[in-house]
């Protein structure tokens, strides 16, 4: 029996490529062993088969971004188990090849309230990420908030304007009625619960919060407790 080597240093050897070539490869999900893609050079192999995919491509894998419409009550936990790869939004149209390696170390720089459900960012992407923490209080975010009760009629002009939240003056904003029990808000820097507060400073009690748009990306059409990749090109 062959003895066991790292995947990486085998292929580099069958292929006649560089160690680092070789573990693109593998990261980018191009290689299969006996018929099984595997991403992780450290893999030992011994005599299996290594099978270099038509069209592979020795560029390292670029960071993922993911887009998921969260139900509401999800915790951390649920909301991971919601990121795997068989709950892809079937009208994913990035064209981003699916890998394993998509779902590890993601960070969410702008969160959703426990109980508010909507668009919520997974990113490995550092860029992504430190724009998202430093421009994200300037990008403009719109939300649809379910409402009982009765509103005077002066509450959409103080939701647009003069109210407080958490000891800071809240910035102008767009708020408008999209039926009789659903207010629509694009508004820039929302905290934990604002939302929430701010409906109840005109009367109004906040039964759903539900994040469409951040920026330039938007839910669309996706189904609730999928997700999407946000596609080269994109931005927020």
């Amino acid at each position: 029996m062959t003895t066991p080597l790292r995947l990486d240093k085998r292929l580099a050897a069958q292929l006649h490529c560089s160690r680092a070539q070789a573990r693109h490869y593998i990261e980018g999900g191009w290689v299969s062993v006996d018929g099984v893609v595997v991403e992780t050079p450290q893999t030992l192999v011994a005599d299996e088969t290594l099978v270099l995919a038509a069209g592979a491509d020795s560029e390292p894998a670029e960071p993922a971004t993911l887009l998921l419409n969260k139900p509401a009550g999800c915790d951390a936990e649920a909301l991971s188990a919601l990121l795997r790869e068989d709950n892809r939004c079937a009208d994913d149209a990035s064209g981003i090849r699916l890998l394993h390696r998509h779902f590890q170390r993601l960070q969410s720089p702008m969160p959703l309230d426990a109980d508010a459900c909507g668009l919520l960012v997974f990113t490995q992407d550092w860029r992504v990420r430190r724009h998202l923490l430093e421009a994200g209080p300037s990008l403009e975010q719109e939300f649809m908030v379910d409402v009982e009760g009765e509103a005077g009629p002066w509450a959409l002009a103080k939701l647009a304007h003069g109210l407080h939240h958490a000891g800071r003056a809240l910035p102008a904003c767009k708020v408008s009625w999209q039926s009789e029990q659903r207010l629509r808000f694009a508004i820039k820097d929302v905290r934990p619960g604002q939302l929430q507060h701010m409906c109840g400073q005109v009367g109004l009690r906040a039964t759903q919060v539900r994040r469409l748009r951040i920026g330039r990306i938007g839910l669309s059409k996706m189904p609730e407790g999928q997700w999407r990749y946000l596609a080269a090109g994109q931005r927020f």
